[in-house]
């Protein structure tokens, strides 16, 4: 993940003070889970939504964390943010579009792609394709739509697939769907 933020990073030209707060973010950004019990993080299946409810808190006990530390106070603001969605209805504060720092952006999306890639307990990993797809399914509402593109221009050429995409691209796969 972080050689992803970094990649997209890189692209938009953020300082270097930006680059290193985007590492700490990919690397403690679920450091909260530490406060969630392990059958929830563990669970096969579905969350009941008293689970959910207590996954939920993992970025506020994430930036608790992070404050109390003098070395990752810098994210502890990051982490409380890193699950608000474009459209607003992320959690914990439901901060929309660019209210949302633009680390957490970068993170959702290569945060996602992650997850998708790799077998989780709750079910397999999806091939490169379908999370492109997922991802695409998601800019605009989830992701921002920018950073999605820039992504997703990225792992074409990371895997030599289509070259770019562009918002107008993303507008009309998400028509298609």
């Amino acid at each position: 993940m972080e050689k992803h933020c970094h990649s997209i990073g890189r692209a938009l030209r953020l300082s270097s003070k930006e680059m290193a707060e985007l590492s700490l973010l990919a690397l403690l950004h679920d450091i909260g889970k530490v406060g969630v019990h392990l059958d929830i993080l563990q669970k096969p299946g579905p969350l009941t939504t008293k689970e959910w409810e207590e996954m939920k808190r993992h970025p506020e006990i994430g930036s608790r964390i992070a404050q109390a530390t003098p070395e990752l106070s810098v994210v502890a603001d990051l982490i409380l943010a890193h699950h608000e969605r474009w459209d607003g209805t992320g959690y914990p504060r439901g901060l929309k579009g660019e209210e949302i720092p633009l680390a957490c952006r970068i993170l959702a999306v290569t945060d996602a792609y992650d997850a998708m890639t790799n077998d989780r307990a709750y079910r397999a990993a999806k091939s490169h394709e379908e999370t492109i797809s997922e991802l695409l399914g998601n800019a605009g509402t989830q992701f921002d739509p920018q950073i999605t593109a820039l992504f997703i221009n990225i792992l074409h050429v990371e895997h030599e697939t289509d070259p770019y995409m562009g918002l107008e691209d993303i507008q009309e796969v998400r028509r298609d769907r």
